[in-house]
């Protein structure tokens, strides 16, 4: 019986903090602070964030009870597996993959843009898609930094994670700066209406209005399952999932501040019509571009850490498959010396730098396709707990049942939210997001039939082994 390949275990209680906290803020709210306060005012859009946030800690139970059941590198791919069987797991990592690989290819199209407000950077312009310039600059930055973060991650996982950690304490440092600023220095009077300003949204209608979006602002806790075997020997895998569900409330706290800070310190009037309202609006409150470029700094930081945390995970989810032979093997094998997924690593970064080549409107189709694919791996995992431990001789309470039976309705609810015409985030029906979605699943096939050879070359018991580390008895 062959060894099974192993990951360099290096991530420590920190690294798994840092990894789905920097993950789950990136850069959203530098430009949907304004959407929030519009739709349900600053006491309506905490309110949702919260409620959302409750969401969230109900589907973050589902992972941390199953992560402790399955403390292995791949996440939802492996939790698919023990449920459902090969076909599942390939469906849910596939989807997932591109999921993870979409919001890598974004942030590294977003980066160039982000820091063109803080210094000139929109240099030798190549070409125009729907209006929007690609620079060569802009290019270069990518490759590079995309480069960087490869390397980072090739180098050692624990590499990875200290600089995962470094950025988001320095994330947590510069956001209390301004928001201690905004909210000291503020108004009351600047938070009414409490609960909504956009005409037909006031009151209840508006804080659904921005529930229904709470849940994409906080993808990435679940970067963490995707490594969770990549841990050192002080973190069990009980902890891991309590580190988990607290990263869940510190974004939750994160939004709500955010929130606050800019409603009190300017009329949401004065940033109407703004690219980036968040760093407008202390600058025309304090008058100081300073402050501004400290927001901007604070975006950057976060975009960093999304990045870093995304690429990661999507790198983990195909080495699980390719240590499963579920896809080719290759994928699935370690670096003799650095123990991290060499060639997974090396796929995630052509396919960020070729995102980078779209262009911002581009990318953000791919990255609706990609919450799409996300929502479905939140609704896998519900599912597949809830089966293993039906399967399990282990009695569970009726508050565990009830847990599960809610994260299981909102990720559906989440789920038909994006599908649906008439849902207010819904893609419309002639746009470019359900010809990739059917390209996606088309192609999807084509790969899953290609592998076949590779699938067939072990039994389904040395599967089990190399995915769940587990053995079956029939080998």
């Amino acid at each position: 019986m062959n060894q099974r390949p192993q990951l360099q275990k290096a991530i420590g209680k920190l690294g798994f903090f840092s990894l789905a906290f920097g993950s789950m803020i990136g850069v959203g709210w530098l430009t949907g602070v304004k959407g929030w306060l519009e739709d349900a005012g600053p006491g309506g859009a905490i309110s949702a964030f919260a409620l959302g946030g409750a969401l969230m800690l109900a589907i973050g139970f589902c992972y941390a009870k199953v992560m402790e059941m399955l403390p292995v590198s791949g996440g939802e791919v492996a939790y698919a597996y023990k449920a459902f069987g090969t076909g599942e797991s390939f469906l849910i990592g596939w989807f997932l993959t591109f999921g993870y690989l979409s919001v890598s290819a974004f942030e590294a199209v977003s980066i160039g843009i982000v820091l063109s407000y803080l210094i000139p950077f929109d240099y030798w312009p190549l070409y125009t898609i729907d209006e929007s310039t690609i620079y060569l600059s802009h290019l270069l930055l990518a490759a590079g930094l995309t480069t960087l973060i490869a390397l980072v991650n090739f180098f050692g996982v624990g590499m990875a994670t200290i600089l995962q950690s470094i950025l988001t304490l320095l994330l947590v440092i510069c956001t209390a700066s301004f928001v201690i600023a905004g909210i000291t220095n503020g108004s009351l009077a600047n938070l009414e209406p409490m609960f909504g300003y956009a005409e037909g949204k006031a009151g209840l209608k508006g804080v659904l209005a921005v529930f229904v979006t709470v849940p994409f602002w906080f993808v990435g806790f679940d970067t963490i399952p995707q490594a969770a075997e990549e841990r050192t020997d002080s973190v069990s895998a009980n902890k891991l999932g309590r580190v988990l569900l607290w990263s869940i409330v510190g974004a939750t706290c994160f939004y709500a501040a955010v929130i606050l800070s800019v409603a009190m310190v300017t009329p949401l009037a004065s940033i109407q019509g703004e690219d980036l309202p968040t760093a407008a609006a202390f600058e025309k409150a304090f008058e100081s571009p300073a402050l501004a470029r400290m927001v901007l700094l604070v975006a950057l930081v976060g975009l960093l850490t999304s990045w870093n945390g995304f690429f990661l995970s999507g790198t983990r989810v195909l080495f699980a498959m390719g240590r499963g032979q579920v896809i080719h093997p290759a994928f699935g094998r370690p670096h003799a010396r650095f123990g991290t997924p060499a060639l997974a690593i090396l796929f995630a970064a052509l396919i960020t730098v070729a995102g980078a080549f779209l262009g911002k409107p581009a990318v953000l189709v791919l990255v609706n396709v990609g919450s799409v694919c996300i929502a479905l791996a939140f609704l896998g995992v519900t599912l597949s707990l809830s089966v293993i431990l039906r399967q399990s001789d282990k009695s569970v309470s009726a508050l565990t049942w009830v847990l599960i039976g809610t994260a299981m309705i909102g990720s559906l609810l989440i789920l038909l939210a994006m599908l649906i015409p008439q849902s207010p985030v819904a893609f419309p029906l002639n746009s470019y997001e359900w010809p990739i979605l059917a390209a996606l699943s088309a192609i999807g096939g084509v790969v899953w039939v290609l592998s076949g050879r590779q699938r067939s070359s072990i039994t389904e018991a040395e599967r089990t082994r190399l995915i769940l580390d587990e053995q079956t008895g029939n080998d």
